[in-house]
């Protein structure tokens, strides 16, 4: 016997859903893990212009598919959720679903139960990135720009990576260098990437932007430090981990917090 066909939830119950295939179900969220938009430093381009996008789409505008792509840890994931978290008070119709990488290939059932209801959904995709034979984005390049359905006018997707292509560069050049075709090759491994209307790229903060996000949580969450002791801890904290970056400096900042007493949830 099949099994019954699959009902849409209650869109009103939750501002946030996740795709969970076999069986296929969208479970609501009850609590979105965001940041206030205010609070992520140094990627003031990115944050206007996704933005603008989303409130193009949530008014019901034509709006881009948009890739955030660049270094780990710079605020990829975090944006696209303060964005929604933003523009979900005044547009309360605006949804986030989102998909796993391993559940693309059921990606087209997911889209069959957003398609036609009067909410407008974004489609959130974290941290996309293929490997060598993974076939898995050969079902979202028909989702995003292909197929006799084509996506739904009330989805964009969002997707972050910390790859400009999605690719790993080795396997780009590989397919270069070995195939009979080398552009036919290559061109097949791109274009995913390039059904994304926008590309947003992240670059590595300096050590005055690493800072200036410390001294903002201190300052959204209450704990009380110098200027002088915060950059000292903050920057021995960066040398121990050998990298800087917003993550980095979230990091810092919930050990501090914990250290002065301070919830930060």
């Amino acid at each position: 016997m099949s099994p019954p066909p699959v009902t849409a939830p209650d869109f009103a119950a939750a501002a946030a859903f996740v795709w969970h295939p076999d069986p296929d179900r969208l479970v609501p969220v009850p609590s979105v893990n965001r940041v206030d938009l205010g609070l992520l430093i140094g990627v003031d381009r990115a944050r206007d212009t996704l933005m603008a996008n989303t409130l193009q789409f949530a008014k019901g505008l034509p709006a881009n598919n948009a890739l955030l792509w660049g270094a780990r840890g710079m605020g990829k994931s975090s944006l696209v959720k303060a964005v929604h978290g933003t523009l979900q008070a005044d547009y309360p119709h605006l949804k986030v679903v989102e998909v796993q990488r391993e559940d693309l290939p059921s990606i087209g059932r997911c889209l069959n139960l957003l398609r036609g209801v009067p909410e407008r959904f974004i489609m959130f995709c974290d941290d996309l990135s293929f490997g060598h034979d993974d076939a898995h984005y050969k079902s979202l390049k028909a989702v995003l720009d292909g197929g006799i359905e084509g996506r739904p006018d009330n989805v964009v997707l969002y997707a972050t990576s910390n790859r400009r292509h999605l690719m790993p560069r080795d396997m780009i050049e590989n397919e270069r260098s070995s195939a009979i075709s080398p552009s036919e090759a290559v061109e097949e491994k791109v274009s995913l990437s390039d059904r994304f209307g926008l590309w947003l790229g992240f670059h590595p903060c300096d050590q005055d932007e690493y800072l200036a996000m410390i001294r903002g949580y201190c300052d959204a969450y209450g704990v009380v430090i110098t200027d002088d002791t915060l950059r000292a801890e903050a920057i021995e904290w960066q040398a121990t981990r050998g990298s800087r970056s917003g993550r980095v400096a979230w990091q810092f900042f919930t050990d501090l917090a914990g250290r002065h007493g301070i919830a930060t949830s």
